[in-house]
């Protein structure tokens, strides 16, 4: 009679086990599952850091125009965005070298540099700084520089959604701003947090690369019109006969110049015959005496 009765009993028991071990095991299952997710949610933003890539280089080549042509079609290839293009010339001395009375052979020596900034996706940026640099003839300097913004998309992004809070809890009439121009304020904020964001997901997308490149010092050669005007002279014996007529034509303004004077000549003439008598009479005087 006992047995029957303790039968039952753990029968009973042991039901009541398993319900409660397997619904343990439920929980232990769900706590499992959201602790995954929390930590795929934590590696997925992991995986994805904000990083911002820019790269330069200089380095020489034969001729600069068309290696300018070569980058330019490069980019497009690739994609990318020519943002900044220029080519210059600058002159280092020249020399001319008179070849007649009125032209010269003006031989100069310049360099030629050009400087190039592109945008590039990221995810090319190695294939497209190896294909400048076979480019040239050899390369100066390849410069490669990664930032890390991560910190500060987040913290923008934080503040976002704080700030969106805010704002929505103001619109229910949780929270009341009693100057309209702060939530103007706040508005414009959240605005340029986006643009900001906008802006660093752009800077990882494509890469910012600053080319500078340049080829061997030039000479160049052209005949041009002499500009110094004491290099034009009349021939010699043109020259001899302009100076004959000069000095007559002097000659006779000497002798017109004398003639406006006849009278201070005349003058003069009469003072010094006056002159001379006096001292050839004196000495007769005194000898008298």
């Amino acid at each position: 009679m006992k047995s029957k009765i303790l039968i039952p009993l753990l029968a009973g028991l042991v039901l009541l086990g398993a319900c409660k071990g397997q619904h343990g095991s439920e929980e232990f299952v769900n706590n499992s599952s959201s602790a995954d997710s929390v930590k795929v949610a934590d590696s997925a933003t992991l995986a994805a850091p904000k990083l911002v890539k820019t790269a330069d280089m200089r380095f020489k080549v034969k001729n600069v125009q068309q290696t300018s042509e070569h980058i330019t079609t490069l980019t497009a290839s690739y994609h990318g965005l020519l943002m900044h293009h220029q080519v210059g010339s600058s002159e280092l001395r020249s020399m001319d070298i008179r070849k007649g009375d009125d032209s010269v052979i003006r031989v100069t020596a310049f360099n030629t540099t050009a400087y190039i900034t592109v945008k590039i996706p990221t995810d090319k940026l190695n294939d497209f700084m190896n294909e400048v640099g076979r480019m040239g003839i050899y390369v100066n300097n390849r410069q490669l520089d990664i930032s890390d913004k991560s910190l500060d998309y987040l913290a923008a992004k934080l503040k976002l959604q704080s700030r969106k809070e805010l704002v929505s809890q103001q619109k229910r009439g949780k929270i009341i701003i009693k100057n309209p121009a702060n939530v103007l304020l706040l508005k414009d904020d959240m605005v340029d947090q986006q643009i900001d964001n906008r802006q660093i997901d752009d800077e990882v997308k494509n890469s910012i690369v600053t080319l500078s490149f340049y080829q061997s010092n030039t000479i160049y050669k052209e005949t041009v019109v002499n500009d110094d005007p004491s290099a034009y002279n009349l021939p010699f014996f043109k020259r001899l006969i302009g100076a004959i007529e000069n000095g007559w034509v002097i000659f006779e303004e000497l002798l017109l110049g004398l003639a406006n004077l006849w009278v201070l000549i005349i003058a003069g003439f009469g003072i010094w015959m006056l002159v001379r008598h006096y001292r050839s009479k004196r000495p007769a005087a005194l000898a008298k005496t």
